[in-house]
């Protein structure tokens, strides 16, 4: 049974699956839920993940749902180049990594900065100069707090983990925002992570196309 990735191409959470197959070099069908104009809230959708959020992942008779329990599972269950470190304090930053772009970065960068300055211009309305300040604000935390933890020109050492493919989608949404991307921009280390993981091929292959 072929690998089936639930999620629309936009959603950041959907293309940190697909890195991770992209990068084990897994074959995987992408059906495009589109949350945005409803799709989420389908019937056959909510049995794959009840509260209709993107992505949900299906192999051979087995449905996950939860981005990081995807990426693990999609690490662990092919063959391929480990994308978690196998020293325990390198897992440990990884996963602290993964944690804050779930609990702080997500929310700050496209719910608010990315979607106020990007996708409320683009849908013809007027942005929140409120929201999107707000937004910055968080952004600029995280943003200093990833440069203290990235171990080099990679977040937790010599090879790609799971916490660059985390991070990378959202940063991808941040630096197409003024301020944002200069935030982002004034981050030395963040900045050599970003050139080197933006030239990957399979970063590359799962480029949002917005517009």
């Amino acid at each position: 049974m072929p690998v089936v990735l639930h999620g629309p191409s936009y959603s950041t959470y959907a293309r940190t699956a697909r890195l991770a197959l992209e990068e084990k070099g897994v074959g995987y069908d992408l059906n495009e839920v589109d949350v945005l104009s409803g799709k989420g809230q389908a019937p056959e959708h909510l049995a794959r993940q009840p509260w209709g959020k993107v992505p949900a992942f299906e192999h051979d008779g087995f449905s996950l749902f939860e981005t990081f329990a995807i990426a693990r599972y999609v690490d662990e269950a092919f063959p391929g180049p480990a994308l978690q470190p196998a020293d325990v304090r390198a897992r440990a930053r990884m996963t602290q990594i993964c944690g804050i772009v779930d609990s702080y970065a997500y929310g700050a960068i496209v719910h608010k900065v990315f979607w106020q300055e990007v996708i409320v211009p683009m849908q013809g309305g007027t942005p929140d100069a409120a929201i999107a300040a707000e937004g910055l604000k968080v952004t600029r935390q995280v943003l200093d707090v990833l440069e203290g933890l990235a171990a080099g020109d990679l977040l937790c050492g010599g090879t790609v983990s799971l916490a660059d493919l985390h991070l990378l989608p959202v940063v991808e949404y941040l630096r197409m925002t003024k301020e944002g991307g200069a935030a982002f921009a004034a981050k030395p280390k963040l900045s050599a992570w970003w050139e080197k993981m933006n030239a990957r091929p399979a970063v590359v292959k799962t480029r949002p196309k917005l517009g």
